[in-house]
């Protein structure tokens, strides 16, 4: 089964991190990831550009209105995802929870729809 998992961060910290406190965690990271892949768990992950370079956009009555950034007035952002195949909600929970911005921030887990369903709409 898989799961998509979405990292939320706040932009401020990771700003004020020292340049060796930076390099800590993306070494973490990597590591975390080249572990995941060794064991066949991660289908894809990526990182986000600031917030600060998103837009969104809504259409409501045929009308498309854009506001740059992200809609919700929030502290954290959306940083990233990763996307992992696992057998079960516990093992896609434990891998979440053991990557190294869930120290920092929030990470959402949420189980992919892998086509859409007439039957249900969630």
């Amino acid at each position: 089964m898989k799961y998509l998992c979405l990292a939320y961060e706040e932009e401020r910290i990771f700003s004020e991190m020292t340049e060796a406190q930076w390099h800590e965690l993306l070494q973490e990271t990597l590591d975390y990831v080249a572990d995941l892949q060794r064991r066949g768990k991660l289908v894809l992950t990526n990182a986000l550009q600031s917030a600060t370079k998103a837009h969104t956009l809504r259409i409501r009555d045929d009308e498309l209105t854009m506001t740059d950034g992200p809609f919700a007035e929030t502290k954290e952002q959306l940083g990233g995802f990763f996307l992992i195949e696992v057998t079960s909600e516990e093992e896609a929970l434990e891998i979440a929870a053991g990557w190294p911005s869930a120290r920092l921030g929030t990470i959402e887990v949420r189980p992919v729809e892998e086509e859409l369903r007439p039957e249900s709409r969630y």
